[in-house]
């Protein structure tokens, strides 16, 4: 809501660095992120307890952000905006909490491994937004397949788990 309010913190120009800022800070991971961060501090804080499931509050979070967002975003006609920042919020929601649910209780290659992961997939999702504005696609699909990788093999475990117990 804010962000709709005030607009843009970084302000895009041309398609370098700061364009990539501004799909970083203003379109596509700071927004995907906030949800978890967010989930973070109250679990911190200890006003929630329990089972912590961040890829469900985080999902949900994105509901209202991505109708706010696809309200402006369909003036500009840009299928970037609204079909691939959708995907790469997805991404992002669902592939740093599969790396955190990793981190807990495991070996310590297994967290370094999993907390790269972490840095990765923000990183890789605003160079695949940043690529695709730029139309160089094969890079920005290259980009796609490394923040999407995670949520993919998340969804196959799941298959499996469900499959196992049914």
């Amino acid at each position: 809501m804010l962000q709709f309010f005030l607009g843009h913190i970084i302000e895009p120009g041309g398609f370098g660095f700061s364009r990539w800022m501004n799909g970083f800070i203003d379109i596509v991971a700071l927004p995907a992120l906030t949800p978890i961060l967010l989930y973070l501090l109250l679990v911190v804080l200890g006003i929630i307890r329990g089972n912590i499931d961040f890829t469900n509050f985080a999902l949900l979070w994105l509901i209202p952000a991505g109708a706010i967002s696809a309200v402006s975003w369909s003036a500009q006609n840009d299928p970037t905006l609204l079909v691939l920042v959708p995907l790469l919020w997805t991404a992002i929601a669902v592939g740093i909490p599969f790396f955190m649910s990793l981190i807990q209780n495991s070996h310590w290659a297994v967290i370094i491994l999993a907390s790269l992961g972490i840095i990765i997939i923000p990183l890789a999702a605003a160079t695949s937004y940043w690529a695709f504005f730029s139309q160089q696609f094969i890079l920005g699909f290259l980009f796609y397949f490394v923040a999407s990788a995670p949520m993919k093999v998340y969804m196959v475990l799941s298959f499996i788990r469900a499959r196992g117990n049914g």
